[in-house]
Order: C-alpha cells, then sequence, then structure tokens
C-alpha cells in the first residue's frame, strides 16, 4: 500500500508542479508583452549608448596623444566615464520597467 500512495503523491505533485509553471508561464508572457511595448523608448537609450560610444572612440585616440605619464590616469578616468554612463542607463531601463510594471 505505500508504493500507491509514494505513486499517488508523485503525481500529485507533478499536476502541482505543471499547475505553477503555467502560472509562471503566462506571468512571463505578459511581462514580455509590456517589455515590447516599451521598445521604441529602450531604442533611444541604445542610440544615446551608440553615441558614447562613439565619444569614448576619441577619447581613447586623445589618451594616446597623452605623455605616458598621463595615460593611466586618462585611461581610468575614461572607465570612470563608461561606468558612470552604463549605471546611468541601467537605472533608466529600470524606471522605465517600473512604469510599465505599474
Amino acid at each position: 500500500m505505500q508504493i500507491k500512495h509514494l505513486i499517488i503523491f508523485a503525481l500529485v505533485g507533478m499536476v502541482a508542479l505543471l499547475g505553477f509553471n503555467l502560472i509562471i508561464g503566462s506571468q512571463h508572457e505578459k511581462n514580455r508583452e509590456a517589455a515590447i511595448s516599451n521598445a521604441t523608448s529602450k531604442q533611444e537609450i541604445t542610440d544615446a549608448a551608440v553615441s558614447d560610444t562613439k565619444e569614448s572612440d576619441s577619447s581613447s585616440t586623445s589618451i594616446a596623444n597623452k605623455p605616458l605619464g598621463e595615460q593611466p590616469k586618462a585611461i581610468l578616468d575614461d572607465a570612470t566615464a563608461k561606468i558612470d554612463q552604463a549605471q546611468q542607463a541601467d537605472q533608466a531601463r529600470l524606471a522605465q520597467m517600473d512604469d510599465a510594471a505599474k
């Protein structure tokens, strides 16, 4: 009798997991649709990032023109500026996703 109970418990668990998966999947689809609807605003952020990349290319050539003693500081400053830009873009994306979720 214990084997029957174990089989029944396993089947009930599988059905519960399947139901949970279906519920989570439908919520994921809703989130995906919201993200797609915000694609235009993400495109604007991407365009801004591309322009920042072009600026960083020009700054890397300016780093090469500096004396060897100033290059490490210029490289660190450039990296810090890129990190700050990435964090700002990430915060903007999170704000947009929060606005879309509400």
